[in-house]
């Protein structure tokens, strides 16, 4: 099958390549009851080498970059606990983590997730966590321009692979708000 965005040699269907997916994506897809048939979001080779933003837009398309995301783990603490939660946000655009993931939180503070924490918690490698197949308490906050997208580019929960997702399968996932202003230039 043809990759609806990108210069990807070949793309497949996730539920045809659970094997592919980290454990907890697998049952995500497997599990999956969005509006959005799980049969379209699909999963592409790419070569771990190229993972970083700017070297994989040259290898699989320039294209990609205004419709790629990352899904980014934060903790926001208030007093003595912590809340761990997704944002997913345009690759163009910085999370705004002391603005509007702090106030959304209801957090004092609001901070990148330690890496160790980021991949402990989700079951999946750092450089390619996705927002299918987090943890079901977890808030995922989804940046209002990437449910926009017919198309976006996000990991597949290895640094090896992305899952092309349509936009409006992002505003489905289990605890997912859609805000205006979490991604800014």
């Amino acid at each position: 099958m043809r990759a609806p965005i990108g210069d990807f040699d070949h793309a497949t269907p996730a539920p045809d390549c659970l094997d592919e997916l980290t454990a907890p994506v697998a049952a995500a897809v497997r599990a999956w009851s969005g509006s959005v048939p799980a049969e379209r979001i699909l999963h592409v080779d790419t070569d771990p080498r190229w993972a970083d933003t700017a070297v994989f837009v040259e290898h699989y398309g320039r294209d990609l970059l205004e419709r790629s995301a990352n899904c980014v783990v934060v903790a926001g603490r208030r007093g003595g606990g912590s809340t761990l939660a997704a944002c997913v946000v345009l690759s163009t655009t910085r999370l705004d983590v002391n603005g509007v993931v702090r106030r959304h939180l209801g957090a004092r503070k609001a901070s990148f997730a330690p890496m160790d924490t980021a991949t402990g918690e989700t079951g999946m490698e750092y450089g390619g966590i996705t927002p299918i197949g987090l943890p079901g308490d977890w808030p995922v906050l989804v940046d209002a321009a990437v449910v926009d997208l017919p198309y976006v580019l996000v990991g597949s929960g290895r640094r090896r692979g992305k899952l092309l997702v349509p936009g409006k399968a992002f505003a489905e996932l289990p605890g997912a708000v859609v805000l205006e202003g979490l991604g800014v230039a």
